[in-house]
């Protein structure tokens, strides 16, 4: 009877210390209040997106990454501006091209 009773203790510390380790690295549950529907912490300009716009872009981080609606989303930004400059370097170049002729 008093193995049994000395195991109880002795599993009951253990636990005991492993939640409070737990709690130390995790925190305590607190979590940051929610967004409102359909906004991101992610940011990045409407227009003329800069090298230091994509340097200084952040995603929030899930369970198992990043948030993967963010990334989609600003892959897609960066996609648009990127057709953008090609399109105006290549009326640009064509401008250019139509000058030389004449």
């Amino acid at each position: 009877m008093t193995n049994a009773l000395i195991y109880l203790i002795v599993m009951i510390a253990v636990a005991a210390v492993v939640f409070l380790l737990a709690a130390l690295v995790f925190g305590r549950g607190e979590e940051l209040a929610p967004l409102p529907p359909g906004a991101s912490p992610t940011r990045l300009p409407s227009d003329d997106i800069t090298e230091d716009d994509v340097r200084e872009l952040k995603f929030q981080q899930v369970f198992r990454g990043y948030k993967m609606t963010e990334v989609d989303w600003a892959l897609q930004r960066l996609a648009t501006e990127v057709e953008t400059l090609r399109a105006r370097v290549h009326e640009l170049e064509e401008l250019e091209s139509s000058e030389h002729r004449a």
